[in-house]
């Protein structure tokens, strides 16, 4: 199951469960559209791979199933 994280790795700007910006890779590593697109042209970061839309867990399954709240950010030269 996704983690949904609930930020942009790169700029720490916050991505709610319910978020249309928020784009993945395949390690789930977690950026904004703006990140994703401007400064990584699509490709992640971390393991080169695409990145792609996150999906969003329908409201009814997030009590059950709550995105994560740990906040990733790492730190690297752009």
């Amino acid at each position: 199951m996704l983690q949904l994280r609930p930020n942009c790795e790169c700029c720490d700007r916050d991505l709610p469960a319910e978020a249309t910006d928020a784009l993945i890779c395949s390690f789930e590593c977690t950026f904004c559209r703006d990140c994703a697109e401007q400064r990584f042209a699509g490709s992640c970061p971390n393991c080169g791979g695409n990145l792609v839309v996150r999906p969003i867990r329908p409201t009814a399954l997030l009590e059950r199933y709550p995105a994560s709240t740990e906040r990733v950010l790492k730190t690297r030269a752009h």
